[in-house]
């Protein structure tokens, strides 16, 4: 029989936080917090992703931070691929809802590595954080494995539960406000986020979506792989799109206020 070494997910999103900090705050033994680093967390959640590591460490608990060593825009971009269809060509493009090689090389493939070797001397137990009102996701085979436990489904904890707690606790934690602009908190730059989003990233994080207009630009300039952004936009006529939007409201603003003066 081999020990049980117990692992926390740790994306540093509200449920993973969540979980982690609560099965700390009961005592819960925990032998590793693994966090996998994409490289594309939005600025602030890496000022959290750094105050709740300290937390951990500071109690005794190993921190593993997991990380591809080369970057996604390099994947994204340069990275040498070949298939039948093109022969050899460089990069992926962007993600899409079939073809997520982000998932896949920058956090999947690592995890599954890291835990490959802990199998080798440890019954591994993954604590993942997926809340009890999150039905299609924990109903995948992927997240009903031997050694799964979701904390947060044995607590009955919601996802608003979740953010309730991570809120309470903001002091300690770094808590950035990002969660008081987006619904859900992944890479900034993905292109699967619903355009509702992505347009709070184009108002409030200019210079993110200037990196998103140069990798288009480059994508562009060197086919085959290039594909568009989001189904029928490209991240030029979405910023389009944006700025005429905004255009219409700013006008609107000012006729109301004029009206009102009337």
């Amino acid at each position: 029989m081999k020990p049980q070494y117990v692992t926390v997910s740790f994306s540093g999103g509200k449920d993973s936080t969540a979980m982690l900090l609560h099965m700390m705050e009961l005592g819960e033994h925990i032998d590793e917090v693994i966090n996998v680093d994409t490289g594309m967390e939005f600025p602030a959640m890496y000022d959290h992703i750094n105050a709740v590591r300290k937390i951990v460490e500071d109690h005794g608990i190993k921190y593993t931070h997991l990380a591809n060593k080369k970057s996604f825009e390099y994947v994204m971009l340069h990275q040498e691929i070949k298939s039948d269809k093109f022969g050899t060509h460089y990069g992926f493009g962007w993600p899409t809802p079939v073809i997520r090689w982000c998932t896949r090389h920058m956090k999947l493939d690592l995890l599954k590595k890291h835990l490959g070797s802990l199998r080798e001397k440890y019954e591994v137990i993954e604590c993942i954080g997926l809340a009890c009102d999150e039905f299609k996701r924990l109903e995948r085979p992927s997240n009903q494995q031997k050694g799964h436990r979701h904390p947060l489904v044995e607590w009955g904890w919601s996802e608003a539960d979740c953010l309730d707690y991570c809120r309470e606790r903001e002091r300690d934690t770094g808590w950035s406000q990002l969660y008081d602009l987006f619904n859900r908190v992944s890479c900034w730059c993905c292109p699967l986020a619903p355009i509702s989003e992505l347009r709070k990233l184009w108002e409030h994080y200019p210079e993110l979506w200037a990196r998103l207009q140069e990798w288009e630009d480059y994508m562009e300039a060197h086919p085959p792989y290039y594909a568009l952004f989001k189904l029928n936009w490209t991240v030029r006529a979405l910023g389009e799109r944006f700025a005429k939007e905004d255009r219409a409201r700013r006008e609107q603003r000012t006729l109301d206020a004029f009206g009102g003066m009337a």
